[in-house]
């Protein structure tokens, strides 16, 4: 399924609602999860639609399956949630990808990712005995990046008490002046006793916004 840039989304019934912006990719598969629809003639604000409402792609048109249910209740599209992939990650993508892609970034408080990652959970090594189908992140584990950079190391687990899972982490970069990165647990590709593997390279990681506790804090 070839998606392209400004293709009209149609639905099931002949309705154009938008059109194509960006494509959401799973950082650890490559593959195309969602797509943007830039606000239209149905939209006010620009929408994310899971790539299982999609029916096919005809030429230049994305066609909507019957059943897409209510569109308006979508997600809205929030630049400061999404980060453009850099010319390494861009390399990895498939080919035939003719349309923008992002990788989800949320902050923390934010609920649950759009994207699905397969289900897995990650929590703290603060417990003895964790869940089982659990991966345990710990602090201080090195942090290799997809193109085998040691990027960092994990200074903080942060963790949504409600569901008792990791959803971010904290890495600090350098010795004395100590730069911070927040990194979506939904980025790590695998897990060993003393490190974090990434499925994104370290070139993304350094167009990441320095992290202030703060600033999320206040937010």
């Amino acid at each position: 399924m070839k998606l392209k840039e400004n293709s009209h989304i149609v639905t099931a019934d002949g309705q154009t609602v938008g059109q194509v912006d960006r494509v959401v990719m799973d950082p650890r598969t490559k593959e195309v999860t969602h797509v943007v629809v830039r606000k239209g003639l149905l939209f006010t604000e620009d929408k994310v639609v899971p790539m299982n409402l999609i029916s096919s792609v005809v030429d230049d048109q994305v066609l909507l399956r019957e059943d897409a249910g209510d569109l308006e209740s979508l997600p809205d599209y929030e630049e400061t949630s999404y980060t453009p992939l850099d010319e390494y990650e861009q390399a990895q993508a498939p080919a035939g990808t003719y349309v923008p892609p992002v990788y989800w970034y949320p902050g923390v408080g934010w609920g649950a990712s759009p994207v699905d990652y397969l289900g897995l959970q990650y929590v703290a090594r603060t417990k003895e005995n964790i869940p089982e189908g659990t991966i345990a992140l710990e602090e201080g584990a090195k942090v290799i990046s997809a193109d085998g950079q040691h990027v960092g190391n994990v200074e903080e687990v942060i963790t949504d008490p409600q569901a008792n899972r990791a959803t971010h982490f904290v890495i600090s970069q350098g010795m004395l002046l100590k730069t911070r990165k927040l990194l979506p647990t939904a980025w790590i590709s695998d897990l060993t006793r003393d490190e974090v593997h990434l499925a994104v390279g370290s070139h993304l990681l350094e167009t990441l916004p320095e992290y202030h506790p703060q600033a999320e804090n206040e937010s």
